[in-house]
Parts: C-alpha cells; structure tokens; sequence
C-alpha cells in the first residue's frame, strides 16, 4: 500500500513536471513570438508605448536545484521552486517615480533544507519554501541636475557586488531599505553615497542595521575605471550579527580595453582593508588582494586570476571570527558555486582560478577552475570546477544549466572536508 507521504511526493512531481514544462515551453516558444512578446509589452504598459499609465513588470523564474555534500548526514537536496516577482513601476510625475513589486516563492518539491523553512533531513538549498513578501517599495527623485536619488526598499549592486549586492542568483534576492544618491556632475565621475538602515535576507527575515557607504567611480576610457570605497557596517539588534560589524576600505582598478578588433585585454587590480567596527566584540585587521588578467580573441575570452582573503590564523576556526568577511556581498559569485566558502574561515582563503568563456549557436559556454587554499597558500582546502550554459531567445526568455563540483583535499581541514555537488536548471520568463 503506497503511503500518504509517497502519494503527495508523487503529487508534487507531477505538479512540478506540469510547471516546468510549462515554463520550458513559453521560454523556448519566446524565439518565435515576436507579436506576442509586443502585445504583452503593450499590456503591461496599459496599452500606451510611452508608459503614461506606469507599467507592470513580471518575472517568473523556474528552477531545480540538486545538492549533495558525500560523507555527511543529511540526504542529497531535491528543490524544484517558482519564484514570482510582481511590479509596478509609475510614470515620471516632476521629477519623482516609484516602485512596489511584491516577491513569491513556491516550492513544487522541498525535499531541502531552507534554512528557515524545509525539511532539515535533507541539504541546504538557501531559498525559504513558500514565502512571500514585500521585496521592493522605493521612490526615486531626479529634479536636481545630475543627481538620483532613491528611498524605501531597492536592490543595491555596486561594482562586482562584492560589498554590497543583492545576492542575485538565489530565488528571493537581498534588498536594502537604504537612501542612495548617485551624483554624474563631474565629468567622468561617478559618485554613490547612502545609508541602509535595514537588510532583507534571501531567507526572508530582516537584520536591522547602520551602514553608510561611499563609491566614487572615475572613468579613464578605454583603459577602464579606477574606484575608491569605503563601507561601515554595524549589526543591531541582534548580537550574534555583532561579530560581522566593521569597517572597509579599498581601491580597484579594471577594464577591458580594446586592443583592435581581434584583441581584447581584461584586468583587474584591487586591494581591501577591514578592521573591527563600533559593536563588534573581535578587535581584528585584515586584507584582501583581488588580482585578474586576461584576453578575448577570436570570440573565446580567457582569464586567470587570484583573490585572496586574509584570515585570524586559527586554521580550524570556520566561523572566520577576525577574518575578512563580505557578510552583505553575493558571495555565491566568488570562490566557487558550490558555496563551501560563503564565509571565511579563521584561516582565510585563496583562490587561485581559471576562467574560459565562449559561445556556441548563440548559447554562452563558461567553465571556471579554483584551486582553494588558506591565505599562505600552506594548506590546502580543494579544487572546484564550475561549468555553465546558458541562452536567451529574444529579450524576454531564458535557459540555463549549471553544475559546481567541489573536490576536497586529502588533508582539508574538518570544515573543507568532502566532496560537493550541485545541479541547476533554470528556465526564466521576463517582462
């Protein structure tokens, strides 16, 4: 006799297989939709091109995702989830515009673990099983020449969102409720500055905090940018935040200049300072070292690169107090996909890596390689090798498959230990 739970596993693969290749087919369907593509546009946009009315925006993103760490207690992770983000976006009134967009995630299959939802026998898949909630609610203000600003709940991306991102890759991405001015009246010169008051995670709870902040972005041409920052966090409320409290600083030079038409060069150059700040209980300094070069040519772009993190010391401490940390950073982009090093350890971390990248009938190819290792370089953690395709039909449809595997050292230290795997494919519509 098939038992209940049995039969609703069933149920949500069923539901799941329905959805997914429903979604599938819209996505692949896109290439060829031109006309239905311009009459959503145009209804979503109230029937007027010019948006007089303000617009709806949509986006529905399909994706399973498989996790597997060998040799630990919790079964493998199977999350097939639809996240749904639902806009509006309001005409230009003098000067003022705002925006409300309302974030839902579905959880077709939670054999995972969320984090604060899910099943805790399985493994973490960081995307909270049925949440909703209010992911962006901001107006905005351009009256004054060269200068926007923007108030309430937004997503913030400054350069490679090392700092400070909105964690994009995961269902329900991190967003601020923060004031932001961005200022172009000198030339070539950029400049952010704000203050977030608050942080909503990607696990849909809220960390209350005070963190203004700097950019300033000056363009050199074709040879690139060069950027100074300067962040200062401080955790509230919540003391087991407090040992994430501090202060950093850097510098950061890159580009991508055009040699000729054959030749492209890609760098980067950049060095971080971190010391404790205001609540937090760990009195620490640390650098960090963010070093690439690279090339394109003949439509094949390689890169190699190196990014280093300095730690405490303690080799064993995987909590990273008085470690650089990137506590608001979209860390899942650095140190590899299969997220084994969202945090640094108390021994720090370097990655030595590899990047290819190409495409392929208009389908992008992209294979990246880290050799992972304390901040000395002394001892080893892993290698990971990442791989990724993905293809856009039209300006609204796209696909993806991903695959991350870590391959731990023999004398990896207990938190660096065993082998991880992890499966995506994701099918994405947006309007």
């Amino acid at each position: 006799m098939i038992s209940k739970k049995t039969m609703n596993r069933q149920a949500r693969f069923s539901r799941t297989a329905v959805y997914a290749a429903t979604l599938l087919a819209l996505t692949t369907a896109g290439a060829h939709a031109t006309g239905i593509d311009e009459a959503i546009e145009n209804a979503l946009k109230f029937g007027q091109k010019d948006g007089k009315y303000g617009q709806v925006t949509f986006d529905l993103n399909y994706r399973y995702e498989y996790a597997d760490t060998e040799n630990t207690k919790p079964e493998p992770a199977h999350a097939n989830t639809f996240r749904l983000r639902l806009g509006y976006l309001t005409p230009d009134f003098f000067g003022f515009q705002g925006f409300a967009e309302y974030e839902n995630l579905y959880a077709a299959q939670n054999d995972y673990n969320g984090i604060t939802s899910g099943d805790k026998d399985h493994h973490i898949v960081a995307d909270p099983a049925d949440k909703h909630e209010l992911n962006q609610l901001w107006v905005s203000f351009k009256g004054i020449p060269d200068t926007l600003i923007k108030g309430g709940r937004q997503r913030i991306k400054i350069d490679d969102d090392r700092f400070i991102g909105n964690v994009g890759w995961r269902q329900m991405e991190m967003t601020y409720d923060a004031v932001m001015a961005t200022n172009t009246s000198i030339a070539d010169l950029t400049i952010k500055a704000g203050y977030i008051d608050g942080v909503q995670t990607i696990t849909s709870l809220y960390d209350k905090t005070e963190l203004p902040f700097v950019n300033v972005n000056y363009s050199l041409g074709n040879l690139g940018n060069a950027i100074a920052y300067g962040y200062w966090l401080k955790y509230e409320e919540d003391t087991a935040l407090f040992g994430r409290s501090s202060q950093t600083y850097g510098i950061r030079t890159l580009g991508s200049p055009k040699v000729n038409d054959m030749l492209t060069l890609h760098y980067i150059a950049e060095y971080s300072y971190q010391a404790d700040y205001e609540n937090n209980p760990t009195s620490y300094a640390a650098d960090r070292y963010n070093l690439m070069g690279g090339l394109t040519m003949f439509g094949i772009t390689a890169k190699a690169g190196m990014e280093q993190l300095d730690g405490s010391g303690n080799i064993s401490d995987r909590t990273g107090r008085g470690a650089f940390q990137t506590p608001l950073g979209t860390n899942h982009a650095f140190q590899g996909w299969a997220d084994r090093f969202l945090v640094t350890p108390g021994g720090g971390i370097r990655d030595v890596n590899f990047t290819l990248a190409s495409s392929v009938m208009t389908a992008n190819l992209m294979f990246v390689y880290h050799k992972l290792s304390n901040d000395s370089g002394n001892v080893d953690y892993g290698d990971e090798y990442d791989f990724q395709i993905t293809k856009e039909f039209g300006k609204h449809y796209s696909l993806l498959a991903k695959y991350a595997y870590y391959v731990a050292d023999d004398n990896a230290p207990a938190f660096a230990q065993n082998d991880t795997q992890k499966i995506w494919l994701q099918g994405i519509i947006a309007f």
